[in-house]
């Protein structure tokens, strides 16, 4: 199982931290060189106060997935399986250590080295909960990815949910790293209905599988 998240808006200021070892990365060295350009070029960027991603995204997505508050055994299975794409450091483990940074990201200056390094990760089934803005760095093979979409339903009526959106691509992140890890999309469909009601779409030779999260609305 491989979990692409986007970062979040919301960071944390830490007052006490550790200091930044590009080397211990995910993707180290591929990466490096465009890790160390960026930091470079942003001399706001504390080097010298960096905690854990978990620590450092405090947006709506990581609030619903209260990473501390996980079993050792969860947060085992998200250390291994989740993939946060990230403006300044391209793509990281959540509990890789990073400072705090406000940058938008270029898709154009990560997406060959993203494609080269991803495309050779060895992964049964992809969980993309990516927003747009972070998906056109990679894409997956559509043959074993499920998007996460989330929707309201109202009288009857489905409509696409924006920013709350997140909230449950962070509740459903949770749910899964407290089961055994799914392999399959039809093992990923029943741990989901487990929590939420959901539709799936499967993939097509030119699109991945949805899974849609339908959020009741009264």
């Amino acid at each position: 199982m491989l979990i692409l998240l986007p970062p979040s808006e919301g960071k944390s200021s830490p007052e006490r931290g550790r200091k930044l070892n590009l080397k211990t990365l995910f993707g180290s060295p591929d990466l490096t060189d465009i890790r160390t350009q960026l930091i470079e070029s942003h001399q706001e960027i504390d080097e010298t106060l960096c905690r854990p991603a978990h620590e450092i995204y405090s947006g709506v997505l990581y609030q619903a997935l209260a990473w501390e508050s996980l079993s050792t055994a969860a947060k085992k299975r998200g250390s291994e399986s989740i993939l946060i794409i990230s403006a300044l450091m391209g793509a990281i483990r959540i509990d890789d250590i990073i400072p705090t940074y406000k940058l938008k990201i270029t898709t154009s200056l990560w997406k060959k080295p993203l494609t080269h390094l991803l495309e050779s990760l060895d992964s049964d089934l992809i969980i993309d909960c990516r927003s747009s803005t972070y998906s056109g760095v990679w894409t997956p093979p559509h043959e074993k990815t499920v998007a996460i979409r989330v929707f309201q339903v109202k009288g009857g009526t489905k409509t696409v949910i924006t920013h709350m959106s997140k909230k449950y691509r962070g509740e459903l992140v949770r749910h899964l790293l407290q089961n055994s890890a799914p392999r399959t999309t039809q093992e990923l469909l029943a741990y989901v209905k487990k929590k939420f009601e959901c539709e799936f779409t499967p993939s097509t030779s030119k699109e991945p599988s949805y899974l849609d999260l339908l959020i009741p609305m009264d």
